[in-house]
């Protein structure tokens, strides 16, 4: 069992019997009483969010998932199509588990799917990951004070700014946990 100082972003527990990702918490503590903590917390098997606030005495199960390393292979509408490196089994995957995954999943890229069991319940992507950009805008130098920046297309089709010097064909390394741009990567 876990308690309420057990709570951190990505934490998986099973709350009324469903389980429930931690997208966001805050401690906080208001005049004389004890210390609460307000989470965010989505649904792993719809993707619905709710919030709820946990008192310091509260208890829930923490669940411990396995990761496994698997390729993606492509997607088909609203099914994302993922194989096991290792036994070569195919899994697909509904878009509520792929939905924020799916701007940065290139079709060979290895990942790490996490399992309750035998049933996926979540994507872990690398904190960066490396992109091609397909479409990019002139970078015209001079219209702006300080550096500047335009948006880009990338090849998975994800959206994002980057400095004006950005063209068609470079490579881009992206941080999945924010979707920002760090850097030009050389190849």
């Amino acid at each position: 069992m876990a308690g309420t100082s057990d709570i951190r972003n990505g934490l998986v527990i099973r709350y009324n019997g469903e389980l429930y990702k931690v997208i966001d918490f805050q401690h906080f503590k208001m005049g004389r009483g004890g210390a609460k903590v307000r989470t965010k917390m989505k649904s792993i098997p719809e993707g619905n969010v709710i919030e709820e606030t946990f008192r310091p005495n509260d208890k829930f199960e923490d669940v411990r998932l396995e990761a496994r390393r698997m390729q993606y292979l492509y997607n088909q509408g609203d099914t994302y199509f993922f194989m096991d490196t290792k036994t070569y089994e195919q899994i697909n995957l509904p878009d509520e588990i792929c939905q924020e995954a799916s701007q940065f999943l290139k079709e060979n890229e290895e990942i790490k799917i996490l399992f309750d069991g035998m049933t996926p319940v979540d994507i872990k992507l690398p904190v960066k990951v490396d992109l091609e950009v397909e479409k990019a805008p002139p970078g015209v130098v001079g219209n702006t004070a300080q550096g500047g920046d335009k948006r880009v297309t990338l090849e998975t089709g994800y959206k994002v700014k980057v400095p004006l010097f950005i063209e068609e064909g470079d490579i881009v390394r992206i941080d999945t946990r924010s979707g920002e741009y760090k850097e030009r990567v050389n190849t």
